[in-house]
């Protein structure tokens, strides 16, 4: 049987997908209980890090732990990594250490080439084009507070980055419609619209908030300036100053739209504080969730 890894959400079917949160479900429900199950004991799986985590690294040990196996994080600086060793290299000496791989990095084509060479599974902890464990979890927190996916519209508010990417290829495998709302020069990135469009994903692209919204049933967003982009800033804060989440902004939404943030909030800029802290919004849930959903991931790869 081949290897299979979490590169991006194309590495999952549709009918996956729904297997996939079913037993994340199950997972939460369970959660603390003797019926919780165990299937990875034995196992060790590494966490890789490029870039800085919270929820990330947390979720991933957490959940690594509670299913039985062990985890073992490298900060990538700390290691020969850190002093240019070829990532062909490091992908053939893990797949004689450890079960599994989660790797958080910056260039995408560093996923690609750690998954060309590894012998075990590899999951997209983040890359700078994709975060799909984040939309599992999102689309988790969606089921929780809507009962379902396919037929919802989701309104996102921001720049066209890693999250608005995912939500595109999310969109395809969950069967809701997507409407982006991004400012001139931070759309998302036409290859990737392309894809999710082959992949039947119902989008919407716009530069205008108050359209993307109307009538959504659920309403996202993402802080600005992403890890990397803190020189950007100023420039950031001019371009994005009409697409922030505010209260004004959800009234256009649906009655009973929920707000989501992947975490973590600059409030007063991409979002107000008062939607943060609203009846509408999931974050929190939707955080939890990132354990959860991330455990039947990695169940239905290394279990």
């Amino acid at each position: 049987m081949s290897v299979r890894h979490f590169r991006t959400l194309e590495d999952l079917s549709a009918e996956e997908l729904v297997a996939l949160l079913d037993r994340a479900d199950a997972l939460k429900a369970s959660r603390g209980t003797a019926e919780h199950p165990r299937p990875l004991e034995g196992k060790t799986v590494a966490i890789v890090l490029e870039k800085a985590s919270t929820r990330t690294r947390l979720s991933f040990e957490v959940g690594i732990h509670e299913l039985g196996a062990m985890p073992t994080t490298l900060i990538a600086k700390d290691t020969q990594m850190g002093r240019g060793e070829p990532l062909e290299d490091t992908a053939r000496m893990l797949s004689g250490y450890v079960h599994g791989v989660v790797y958080r990095t910056f260039g995408h084509a560093k996923v690609e080439t750690l998954c060309e060479h590894s012998r075990i599974p590899i999951i997209n902890g983040l890359s700078d084009d994709y975060h799909p464990c984040q939309l599992l979890a999102d689309m988790q927190t969606i089921r929780e507070a809507k009962g379902r996916l396919e037929g919802l519209s989701v309104a996102w508010i921001g720049d066209g980055n890693n999250m608005a990417h995912s939500w595109m290829l999310a969109a395809a495998l969950g069967g809701f419609a997507l409407r982006v709302a991004s400012p001139d020069g931070y759309q998302v990135k036409p290859s990737i619209v392309e894809k999710a469009r082959a992949m039947g994903a119902d989008l919407t692209l716009g530069d205008d908030p108050t359209e993307a919204v109307a009538g959504a049933d659920v309403v996202t967003t993402d802080v600005w300036a992403s890890m990397g982009q803190e020189e950007e800033q100023k420039a950031r804060e001019a371009a994005f100053a009409r697409f922030q989440v505010d209260a004004a902004l959800m009234a256009r939404a649906a009655d009973d739209a929920i707000f989501l943030h992947c975490l973590p909030a600059h409030r007063g800029e991409e979002v107000s504080a008062d939607v943060m802290e609203s009846s509408a919004s999931r974050v929190w849930a939707e955080a939890e969730n990132r354990l959860h959903a991330q455990k039947a991931l990695l169940v239905h790869l290394l279990g």
